[in-house]
């Protein structure tokens, strides 16, 4: 028996800065047939990319059991970074191709742990042209920013 349950959740993640570093928020949207969850937070010092990997690590904390999942994401270094540099950087001892450490290796950890029970398609999307769900993300990016922040 297939340990992943037969419908694909779909999870829309953003992240927002003002200043980079500066204050930031973080959104993500999880969908599940007719269900829904939002979900935001912020911090007060941070940067844009931090918050884009702190929104789908929070996104995948919320998931109960393993599943089949599809990640849309606006960032090319969430969407590449999981799907394409990781695996260097393990092998490498967590250091970039010119030897200098990862940044956020960290949160990058924390995402290779909550992924690993799940089947997940990364889907990098254009930000800010309609796409309704990245659009909902954004907005509780800005709302985590606001609520959590200021």
């Amino acid at each position: 028996m297939d340990k992943f349950v037969e419908t694909t959740v779909e999870i829309y993640t953003d992240g927002a800065c003002k200043g980079n570093p500066g204050p930031g928020g973080w959104g993500a949207l999880l969908k599940l047939g007719a269900h829904e969850k939002t979900l935001c937070g912020g911090e007060r010092e941070t940067t844009n990319n931090r918050m884009e990997l702190t929104a789908v690590i929070k996104a995948l904390g919320e998931l109960k059991r393993p599943v089949a999942a599809r990640i849309y994401t606006d960032s090319r270094y969430v969407q590449q970074g999981i799907s394409q540099w990781i695996v260097n950087w393990e092998k490498n001892g967590w250091r970039t191709a010119d030897k200098k450490p990862v940044r956020n290796a960290e949160l990058w950890r924390e995402l290779r742990r909550l992924a690993a029970p799940h089947r997940i398609d990364w889907v990098w999307v254009k930000g800010h042209v309609g796409n309704p769900g990245n659009e909902q993300a954004d907005r509780l990016a800005g709302q985590g920013l606001r609520e959590y922040v200021f």
